[in-house]
């Protein structure tokens, strides 16, 4: 008789040299870090840190490491990928235990899949632990959820920056379905394209569908704007903000402007 396959779920992950891990950071508070990235950002002798990740999230780091800050932030002049993932390679192949910091989720639009593909052709074993995205940080700091029973069937994380090159996003395509499949839009990066993606969307969305849009999500500076899809491109320029930020787009925010609560209105008041 063949007996079921078990899983040792008490053994710790080990972080050996010459190995990359990618860590998500999550999106700026350090007390959401899992426990797991916790470890790692201890262990590792190398780590490699986007523009996002904070300093408390950084305190859990060696004394002995050596951090390299590889930037990485909208709008701004970035460290090129491909040199990023040369450092990786250089420090694995020199044994040091490698961490790639990433804001977020090294998964959700953190170019993750990019590096993971990179090192494993060339031999270096790579070990993914995940952090929670600013797109669930950002409006559950205020109280609402992405999913609801009666107000959204699921949710869909979008970038608003398209790829040099490529023709991007089909706003319209995806307003329609967001309306016929009662979908939750949180869009990353689309402060700098609002104007189009609102023009876009509101040929399938009602110009009074309600809308959030969360700038420092989890930080102690996070302020955010509840306003409606019409008045998107208005309330941004009104209330002055910009990247990083997310726009939540659906009635699940009903809930958060029932509340009435001040606007912009920052992490420390919204709890």
């Amino acid at each position: 008789m063949n007996m079921p396959a078990t899983v040792n779920v008490s053994s710790a992950t080990q972080f050996n040299p010459g190995t990359v891990t990618l860590v998500g950071a999550g999106p700026g508070d350090p007390e959401l870090l899992t426990i797991k990235a916790a470890r790692a950002i201890a262990a590792a002798t190398v780590l490699l840190v986007d523009d996002l990740v904070s300093d408390g999230v950084l305190a859990h780091a060696s004394p002995r490491a050596r951090i390299v800050h590889v930037g990485k932030r909208g709008g701004c002049k970035s460290t090129p990928q491909a040199f990023i993932e040369k450092l990786m390679l250089m420090a694995a192949r020199e044994g040091e235990v490698v961490v790639r910091l990433k804001g977020g989720d090294p998964f959700i639009f953190g170019r993750g899949g990019e590096e993971v593909e990179h090192l494993r052709a060339a031999g270096i074993e790579v070990q993914i632990i995940n952090g929670i995205t600013a797109g669930l940080a950002g409006l559950t700091s205020l109280g609402a959820p992405l999913t609801h029973r009666d107000h959204a069937h699921g949710v869909v994380f979008i970038t608003g920056h398209a790829k040099p090159g490529d023709s991007g996003t089909d706003w319209q395509a995806l307003a329609a379905t967001a309306r016929d499949a009662k979908l939750t839009l949180v869009i990353y990066m689309g402060v700098s394209s609002a104007e189009q993606i609102q023009a876009d969307l509101l040929t399938g969305l009602p110009a009074d569908t309600p809308l959030a849009i969360i700038q420092h999500a989890s930080l102690p500076q996070q302020r955010h704007a509840i306003t409606t899809l019409g008045d998107l491109r208005a309330t941004i320029a009104r209330e002055q903000l910009g990247s990083p930020a997310v726009i939540v787009v659906g009635d699940v925010v009903r809930g958060v402007a029932a509340m009435d609560l001040p606007q912009p209105l920052s992490l420390s008041r919204a709890a």
